[in-house]
Formats: C-alpha cells, sequence, structure tokens
C-alpha cells in the first residue's frame, strides 16, 4: 500500500503531480519543474523529504559500532553536531546505502538514510548493532523539509526564535543545532542537502510540520518536485543510490572514493574487499559526460568509448546548461572519445569533471 507523508494534503492542495516513488505518494511537481529548479538555483525552494528514514542509535558503544559500520571515519566527528556522508558495505565491498551520520552525544548518534532502502537498512545495521548492545531505533514520528538554495537560510532564519537565529545561521556546513519555530516547535537544522545550493535539512515532529510549511509559504519559499530535486543533485555531481550506485557497486566504482577511509585499525566491514580492489585497481569508473547535440540521456543507455562498453546511470537534461548530462560506468583506463547509443544512432558525447554547476554556475570545460 502506498504511503503518504504528513504533508500529502498540502501537496494536492497546491495542485501538485503526485506520482509513486519507491512506494511513497510525492509530488514530483507543481506545475513546472524547470521553473522549480531555477527557483532554487536563484532563490530558495523548498522540498517534502519525509519520506527519508531517521535512525537514532543510543548506546555506551556507539562510537565503536559506527567504526565498523561505516566506510567514512567517525572519529572525523568530534564536535557534537558535526555530520559525516558515508556509506554502509557489505563484506564484498557493495554499496548497501549511502547516508548522513550526525553526532549528537558520546552515547547518542542519528543516521538519515534512503527511503527506498529502508528495510533492508534497518535489519543490516540492526544485525551488526547486537554484537555492541546499541539500541536502534528508527523515528517515524519525525518528518523532513529541506529548504535549499542562494536565501535559503536567511528564509528559515527568520522563522526561529530570536534565541535561535544567531546559531542557525552561523551553522558550518555538515553540522546541525537545535532550534525552535516562532511557534514554538522543536527543530533540528541541518546545514545539508542535495541540491549543490546551500540551505538546511529540518528534521520536525509531524504534528508541528503543516504548521512549519505553510509559514516557510508565507515566507515566500516555494515547494519544489521530485523531479527539479533530481536534476539539481546531478548538476551537483551527487550520487542516486539504486541507480548509480548499489551493492553490486563499490565506492571506487561509483567515484565515491573519497568516502573512503582507511585509517590505520579500523576494521569496517568491506574493507578488505576495497583494499583488494585499490591495490589491483577497480575494474569500472564512474564519468560525467555532457552532450552537446540534442536530446535526453537516459538510464541504461549503451555507452561505447576506448575502454569499451558501458551505460548511463542518471541522466537528464539540464535546466541550467541547456544541455544533457549524464552519469556513466564504464571499464576502467582512457574513455577516449565516447558515445551513447540513441535508438541505433551513435551520438558523441564530451567526458568532463563534475559537478557540471556549482553556486548556479557551469563549471570550466562543461560548456566547452
Amino acid at each position: 500500500m502506498t504511503r503518504k507523508t504528513v504533508l500529502n494534503d498540502s501537496h494536492r492542495s497546491l495542485g501538485a503531480k503526485m506520482v509513486d516513488f519507491g512506494g511513497w505518494d510525492m509530488p514530483l511537481n507543481y506545475g513546472s519543474q524547470i521553473e522549480e529548479h531555477h527557483q532554487v538555483r536563484r532563490d530558495a525552494g523548498m522540498f517534502d523529504v519525509s519520506h527519508m528514514t531517521v535512525v537514532d542509535l543510543h548506546g555506551a558503544r556507539v562510537r565503536p559500532f559506527l567504526r565498523r559500520l561505516l566506510a567514512n571515519s567517525v572519529d572525523k566527528l568530534k564536535k557534537p553536531g558535526k555530520a559525516l556522508y558515508g556509506c554502509m558495505l557489505d563484506p564484498r565491498g557493495g554499496v548497501i546505502d549511502d547516508l548522513i551520520v550526525y553526532f549528537l552525544a558520546d552515547d547518542h548518534f542519528r543516521l538519515v538514510v534512503n527511503a527506498a532502502t529502508r528495510v533492508k537498512d534497518l535489519a543490516w545495521i540492526g544485525e551488526q548493532a547486537a554484537d555492541f548492545g546499541v539500541e536502534v531505533r528508527e523515528r517515524p514520528e519525525l518528518a523532513m523539509i529541506a529548504v535549499q538554495g542562494p536565501n535559503a537560510r536567511e528564509r528559515v532564519a527568520a522563522l526561529l526564535q530570536a534565541d535561535d537565529r544567531d546559531r542557525a545561521a552561523k551553522l558550518s556546513r555538515f553540522a546541525a543545532t537545535e532550534a525552535k519555530s516562532g511557534s514554538g516547535a522543536s527543530l533540528f537544522v541541518a546545514r545539508t542537502g542535495y541540491t549543490g545550493e546551500d540551505g538546511f535539512e529540518i528534521v520536525l515532529a509531524e504534528a508541528d510540520t503543516v504548521g512549519f510549511w505553510n509559514a516557510l509559504l508565507q515566507a515566500g519559499v516555494r515547494p519544489a518536485g521530485l523531479g527539479a530535486r533530481d536534476t539539481l543533485r546531478l548538476e551537483a555531481g551527487l550520487a542516486l543510490y539504486g541507480q548509480d550506485m548499489d551493492e553490486d557497486v563499490s565506492p571506487y566504482e561509483a567515484a565515491l572514493g573519497w568516502t573512503v577511509a582507511l585509517d590505520e585499525g579500523r576494521a569496517f566491514i568491506g574493507r578488505e574487499a576495497l583494499e583488494r580492489q585499490q591495490a589491483e585497481g577497480a575494474a569500472r569508473q564512474l564519468i560525467g559526460v555532457v552532450m552537446d547535440e540534442r536530446g535526453v540521456l537516459r538510464h541504461g543507455q549503451r555507452v561505447l568509448g576506448a575502454s569499451g562498453e558501458g551505460e548511463i546511470l542518471s541522466g537528464t537534461f539540464s535546466p541550467t546548461l541547456g544541455k544533457a548530462i549524464a552519469f556513466a560506468r564504464v571499464p576502467a583506463g582512457d574513455p577516449g572519445e565516447v558515445r551513447v547509443d540513441i535508438r541505433g544512432r551513435e551520438v558523441p558525447l564530451r567526458v568532463v569533471k563534475f559537478p557540471f554547476v556549482r553556486d548556479g554556475q557551469a563549471q570550466p570545460g562543461v560548456l566547452a
């Protein structure tokens, strides 16, 4: 049965086109995906991300547990409120999920994991936590709103109680704090996001969510749907679980080697497989591509290059660039001149570094 977030009626009242997304009834757009994309790049937009799974971990040995669970090292998190992006791996080095972990106290960390992987994530985390005596508690009573764009933080800060505004405004990237809204709602405000723009992801009780959403609307923050979220995150060079990585892909094959910490003496799950792959070289690589001809790059299209045959992973038309962009997975080595097979016609692609867009601007070489 399709699940609904607490904001479902709000989306429908705003005229949203609703679609099934991993078993959730979610807004695709509110009329124009392109306008919503530009709204986030140029001003401020907001997304209902209440389908994401919030998991609180409690226990005296929660840090040693996370040192085992994650390929990135939670030892980097030294101050309460700081956050880290990383992957949970299986023993083969495949990505079970990518997630954000927040350090809240010595005996309390918070994970935010993907909606579509909720069941397997909770089972895996619970299985691994048993040896450490860590309590794994899903928080289904919480919702989440992401407010993103160059004016996002200013708009959110204006809705906080006066005592909390400065602290929220001064948050560093990948850090979180507790705050109160003007109406007294308790907020967990994190300076994170999935669009390449600045902004906050705000966790709050379901009971307070509609009121805070409406306050954001009154403050001039326009809603944006899954369509704009996807074009924004791909322009920003951010991977999507299930398309750009999964359990058959290692972080090295997903251009996520920067999230792997091979710190001495830490036996995280999947480490041996990654060390072998690092020594021998990964067989595949993820590259960014741009198509200068008209058309759209789509998941599953065949890619041909000097190193062999691969495929398009995430692909879309970039509203900011006015061109089709994509991630592709191809064999290791110099890909040389790359083409994509579009209905039997080989169309040239340019291999470029990503992110494709940063701070609303095309990155060097992307527009050629």
